[in-house]
């Protein structure tokens, strides 16, 4: 879709939000010069209404908003940003500009995790492990899963926190391979956790 930057003078406003926690870290305005260099060089740029100019957010403080992907709305007069903070987006040092914390829950992550999955399965890559799993079919990934369980269960009879974590991580990843490879989603999942804690 095409931006209408007529429609509010040559600006549109550009919503800015964090594409692991969803928290909108601020908000700013953009014409088409800058919206083409933010698509250009991967940083967020904006037409500052202060001083009159282009602003690439992070120039002067090193912390930049690196963009994830972008959307445009229904009227196609605000964009908005998914992006990877570096560092504060605040000037006043704090995460947004709505001073609230950035430090969302690490669970979301696994949103991000479970949409590189499914595009490792969708656009296979011959580099990735991933792919190569899928290739390999559903008995492969089960067994996968059936090793890492194992492997778990062994690490659990000792004290070694990080190899605990490890074979957490790869048991957690391989899981939800196989919930991909299944067809099923892991909402699927959670709605039978919900059904049962209703009972």
């Amino acid at each position: 879709m095409n931006i209408d930057f007529d429609k509010q003078g040559g600006l549109v406003p550009a919503v800015i939000q964090d594409y692991i926690t969803n928290k909108v870290l601020m908000v700013g305005f953009m014409n088409q010069e800058a919206f083409d260099k933010t698509l250009q060089e991967g940083k967020v740029t904006f037409f500052s209404r202060t001083k009159g100019r282009l602003w690439t957010k992070g120039e002067t403080s090193n912390h930049f908003l690196n963009v994830k992907e972008h959307f445009i709305d229904c009227d196609n007069d605000t964009i908005l940003f998914k992006v990877d903070p570096v560092g504060p987006t605040c000037h006043t040092g704090a995460d947004t500009c709505f001073n609230e914390s950035n430090q969302g829950s690490k669970t979301l992550f696994i949103d991000h995790l479970r949409t590189v999955i499914k595009d490792r399965k969708l656009n296979p890559d011959d580099k990735s492990y991933t792919t190569s799993l899928f290739k390999k079919g559903i008995n492969k990934i089960a067994q996968k899963v059936g090793e890492e369980a194992v492997e778990i269960v062994i690490e659990a009879k000792d004290d070694n926190k990080d190899l605990f974590m490890g074979e957490a991580a790869d048991l957690l990843y391989h899981y939800l391979i196989l919930l991909e490879a299944k067809g099923y989603e892991l909402d699927e999942v959670i709605e039978v956790l919900e059904a049962r804690n209703k009972k």
